[in-house]
């Protein structure tokens, strides 16, 4: 049973049905990472409230995961666009956006993937920009595929991108994960089905069809709102 959560002074929490719970039986590996003990509250230090933006590691073609180091990765493209708000509806400008994901054939790249898919040499799964003034970013990457992952018997994984987001400081960060819509995994996704039914949609991405580039790639819009009552839903609550 995971205990309750003893907010500092002066937090505002996430409305009640925002965000999954720590602890989620369908979703095996939040048994054995749920804290068993209360947490214990660090305060933020000056450093890590002011600290400096996080404008260093972004880097030319960071946004572009479709150009490998020996040509174009293989799959769908696609543009994957929104915009960071804050509960005003107000934009969040010079915040760190990074993605990752499996690629078209539903593999990471990573050495602990090995499940009897393809390899793409020219696809990393890794991407980050900065939004800008308006709050906006853009990445053009190809359509991730399913994945098996063990949790359950037949398990799959809905085609998804991880998002992560800092603020000022790398302790600001939170992370989600974008879904495409009609995804037929869904209904057996306890990932997904772990939010709450209010804000699942939230997490789902919305086909843009005047964002397409014509004869090049489709476009998927995917907004993030950080606080308030349309907040998008995060892997974990956060102060």
């Amino acid at each position: 049973m995971t205990p309750p959560l003893v907010r500092p002074p002066g937090y505002a929490p996430a409305p009640e049905g925002t965000h999954p719970p720590l602890e989620s039986p369908g979703y095996r590996s939040t048994g054995l990472r749920a804290p068993s003990q209360q947490p214990v509250v660090v305060p933020h230090r000056l450093t890590e409230i002011t600290g400096p933006l996080l404008t260093g590691p972004i880097a030319p073609g960071d946004d572009d995961l479709t150009i490998g180091p020996g040509g174009e990765a293989l799959g769908q493209r696609i543009v994957v666009f929104g915009r960071v708000l804050d509960s005003d509806g107000r934009p969040v400008p010079d915040t760190l956006v990074e993605i990752w994901q499996a690629n078209a054939a539903g593999r990471y790249a990573h050495k602990r993937d090995n499940w009897p898919a393809p390899l793409d040499p020219n696809f990393t799964g890794g991407g980050r920009v900065l939004t800008d003034a308006l709050g906006d970013y853009t990445f053009t990457t190809v359509k991730p595929g399913a994945y098996p992952w063990g949790n359950h018997h037949n398990a799959w994984r809905p085609a998804h991108i991880h998002f992560s987001l800092f603020g000022r400081a790398f302790p600001q960060r939170l992370v989600t994960q974008m879904y495409f819509p009609d995804d037929p995994l869904f209904a057996q996704d306890p990932i997904y089905n772990s939010v709450p039914e209010g804000a699942r949609e939230r997490m789902v991405s919305t086909f843009d069809l005047d964002a397409t580039r014509p004869e090049w790639a489709l476009a998927f819009r995917f907004d993030i709102v950080l606080r308030g009552r349309e907040q998008t839903p995060f892997e974990e609550p956060h102060a």
